[in-house]
């Protein structure tokens, strides 16, 4: 072959290694091959791997042997080409691979992994010198038998754990080899759908079947049926026959029907459909706006014309949404599609159902309660967007990842409660933060940005009063709904007065009490899930702590475990102190189960229900409870701040914080900003059209200073008062911080490695370098951490500033293979 034929294709593998990987494209897949297409590629001696195309181009590299692409999965590409600059951006800024952001990026069904298969040798035989064992023999039998196994198939056969071990002897005696073979997991969903044979398409070859079956009723009975819903005779399929649903509601044997199929009077096929269930409602046009809607409404557009995100800053209640709604109808009707960022997945649960009011099935949802048949769906139906057809989603609602959907004419992103911490990606990386990818994502696609919030995060507040962004202020709640009356329970005095009952203080027992009295609903906020924190024995103050983890173990009653939030690890509830031998062992703190056990015994004929992330495990269990509060099933609705977020609640009344302080004392830069959000965003929960809501903080200081400006609703003085600091002590929006993680089983190895690390940072970066400190929790899943943060001016080259501490992180683990270090750019 002429060597200036051959292609190469620089493709990116679902790994944590840095840059891409070239193969050469054989002949028979020339013009074949092309960017955002999947790609079968062997990597390293044995391991094959689905990798995706990037660029196509004719330099040879240097230095090592180039391997052939083995196979091409996609005959178009599963990723739009222009995706790739953004993938690029975030693996740069977030510091992560580019085979890292593919994994974040692609779902699950899309992409395919090697698996290990152990094949019988047809042509082994036993000889003198190579005699197997009796174990080896029974396992030789199995594997003989099924032909071939997978690893996992091995490992739960007749010999369990030990078959691993004789696999190797039998290996070396030749008596089976290794292969790897790809394996999808995407398929699409199919249905059974019963038809007529073409054997008896005309009505005389149908009598002459029906005639056949006189002496046998059944099988004549279930073909009778097919005829008279098939109308072959008249004016085409009345409807289609579903295999299922047509035994099912007839009482019909599955066993008679599969006889006319062998008789050739019926057949089966497969017909593919949606996994997601399409809305079937009646649609309602676009509400009017208020005069105040209206005004903001139309001051967002005319910042859309020149910047390139707007901040609308709405309290609590005040319509943001409807907003939201006649925007999007704008973008829809031009033919463009439209991604609605939410931070939490519950919070997709009411949104998604006003807005289908709106736009029926053009609303699509994405996020990783979806199981991976689903992701793919959506997946495929963004990517064939076409305005011409009514198959595919144009709003699409989700949580972070659905940035990376394959968007062909996205015209706004809006990122609802843009304050909120999960939209920040922790692990795995890339640890990027949604709302800020956002901005890059619209700026990309030359598109508006819309961040709304009825409490800013300071750095977008910031941007917005340097004019950076547009900003659009929205003071007043919908339909002159007045703010509720905040007012704070001193649990200093209650507790000194001996006058609380359980957690309750005076004041807000006696308030739920008028709610419930009135017909009206109570929403307790206890920001800790579980029965207590911890248990603590009363003799010797023993208190049971996880193996793997630096933090006590939190006792949940409901299965009477102790269980570490951190790793899952989780033990029986002790009757003894395993200390001194006592039984006086005793609760301390309270998490939400206690809440609503207490609650429960206080009030016995309301209806109490919890919401956390224990209640909260299944895919519609969140969608159950909020909705059942919301018809008024339930009277009184315990969380933490999974219901603080964007949730509506038309006949709350009263909402009442716990414990207030909890929030506040948080060793964090961040901590007073965050408080007063979440103070902020429960209180809003409160109120109702024709009657002024009621919020009760509980706290050991009511004259705290963040407390006393979310009674006054002052977000400004607020953000003065932190923005002071921040400039003060060098933090965010002043300066870039990164924090660089060290990890290691071996707690004086980690100090060892975090001092040098830090010290040749020093000598780059100077005082910009704090650190190393252990965290607060220094110790997760037997791993010891440290951090160490770099401080940037934000005049300063970041880009410099990150190449020059990734040749120093190389550096550092190129001496010590064993430790973890993993960078988290912009932590929260």
């Amino acid at each position: 072959m002429d060597q200036l034929a051959i292609q190469y294709a620089d493709v990116i593998l679902p790994l944590p290694l840095t840059g891409y990987f070239t193969y050469s494209i054989p002949e028979e897949l020339k013009d074949k091959v092309i960017p955002g297409c999947r790609v079968i590629v062997q990597f390293g001696v044995k391991k094959f791997y689905s990798a995706l195309v990037h660029k196509i181009h004719s330099c040879k590299p240097e230095g090592y042997q180039i391997k052939d692409i083995e196979y091409l999965l996609d005959f178009s590409p599963v990723v739009p080409p222009e995706s790739f600059e953004f993938w690029d951006w975030m693996a740069n800024y977030y510091q992560s691979s580019i085979g890292e952001v593919l994994k974040a990026a692609l779902p699950s069904g899309l992409k395919l992994e090697s698996e290990t298969r152990v094949i019988y040798n047809s042509g082994y035989t036993e000889s003198l010198d190579n005699r197997l064992s009796p174990r080896e023999q029974l396992l030789l039998e199995h594997i003989c038998e099924k032909k071939n196994l997978s690893i996992l198939e091995l490992n739960n056969s007749l010999l369990k754990k030990s078959s691993i071990c004789i696999l190797k002897d039998l290996l070396q005696k030749g008596a089976v080899r290794i292969e790897e073979n790809m394996k999808e997991s995407y398929k699409p969903k199919t249905i059974s759908l019963i038809q007529l044979s073409p054997k008896i398409s005309t009505e005389r070859s149908l009598l002459i079947a029906l005639d056949s079956l006189k002496k046998i009723p059944k099988q004549l009975e279930i073909l009778t049926k097919v005829i008279d819903e098939s109308e072959i005779f008249e004016n085409g399929p009345k409807r289609e026959i579903q295999k299922k649903e047509f035994l099912q509601s007839n009482g019909y044997s599955l066993a008679v029907l599969n006889t006319l199929i062998k008789k050739d009077f019926l057949t089966i096929t497969e017909k593919q459909v949606d996994r997601m269930t399409e809305y079937s409602g009646l649609q309602k046009s676009v509400s009017e706006l208020s005069e105040a809607q209206e005004k903001a409404f139309l001051l967002i557009k005319k910042f859309f014309k020149s910047k390139p995100v707007t901040l609308l800053h709405g309290v609590t209640s005040s319509g943001k949404t409807e907003i939201y709604i006649k925007l999007i109808k704008e973008h829809l009707d031009q033919g463009k599609q439209v991604l609605y960022l939410l931070p939490e997945i519950g919070l997709t649960t009411q949104i998604i159902a006003r807005l289908s009011l709106v736009f029926g099935n053009k609303v699509g949802i994405y996020h990783s309660k979806l199981n991976d048949q689903e992701r793919v769906e959506i997946w495929n139906k963004i990517l064939n967007y076409n305005t011409q057809e009514n198959s595919s989603y144009q709003l699409i609602i989700g949580a972070r990842s659905a940035l990376f959907l394959p968007f062909r004419k996205l015209g706004l992103i809006i990122a609802d409660e843009e304050h909120d911490t999960s939209f920040k990606q922790y692990d795995p990386a890339p640890r990027y933060h949604a709302r800020d990818a956002a901005i890059v994502l619209g700026h990309l696609n030359k598109i508006p940005v819309l961040l709304g919030t009825a409490t800013p995060s300071l750095e977008s507040y910031f941007n917005a009063k340097s004019d950076k962004y547009g900003y659009v202020s929205l003071d007043e709640r919908y339909s002159k709904i007045e703010m509720p009356l905040i007012m704070t329970a001193n649990l200093k005095e209650a507790y000194h007065r001996k006058q609380m009952k359980s957690q309750l203080t005076p004041l807000l027992f006696d308030e739920m009490n008028k709610a419930l009295q009135n017909k009206e609903q109570i929403i307790l906020f206890q920001n800790r899930r579980g029965f207590s924190p911890f248990i603590q024995c009363k003799s010797c103050g023993w208190i049971p702590k996880c193996h793997n983890c630096d933090v006590s173990l939190t006792f949940h009653k409901h299965n009477n475990s102790l269980i570490c939030h951190y790793c899952g690890y989780s033990i029986n509830n002790p009757d003894h102190c395993s200390d001194c031998g006592s039984k006086e062992i005793s609760t301390k703190g309270f998490g939400t189960e206690k809440v609503e056990e207490d609650i429960t015994m206080l009030f016995p004929e309301a209806r109490v229900e919890r919401v956390d992330l224990d209640t909260t495990r299944s895919k519609t269990a969140f969608e159950r409870i909020t909705g059942a509060f919301d018809s008024g099933s339930i009277d009184i609705l315990i969380g933490t701040q999974m219901i603080t977020k964007g949730l509506d609640f038309k006949n709350v009344s009263l909402v009442g914080i716990l414990n207030a302080d909890n929030l506040l004392n948080h060793p964090d830069f961040r901590a007073f900003e965050r408080s007063y959000q979440l103070l902020a965003q429960v209180a809003g929960r409160a109120g109702r059209k024709y009657k002024q809501g009621k919020v009760i903080i509980q706290t050991f200081d009511p004259e705290n200073t963040i407390i006393q400006e979310v009674i006054g609703n002052d977000y400004e003085a607020m953000y003065n008062e932190q923005l002071s600091e921040r400039k003060q002590f060098k933090y965010p929006p002043f300066f870039r911080i990164i924090a660089i993680i060290l990890k290691h089983r071996d707690p004086s190895e980690l100090n060892k490695i975090s001092e040098e690390l830090s010290n040749e940072l020093r000598i780059r970066f100077g005082r910009r370098v704090l650190g190393p400190e252990s965290p607060v929790i220094n110790r997760i899943k037997s791993l010891y951490i440290k951090n160490i943060w770099l401080k940037i001016e934000r005049e300063a080259s970041v880009v410099s500033a990150k190449r020059q501490m990734q040749e120093i992180i190389g550096e550092v683990k190129s001496r010590n293979k064993s430790i973890i270090i993993s960078v988290d750019v912009d932590p929260m």
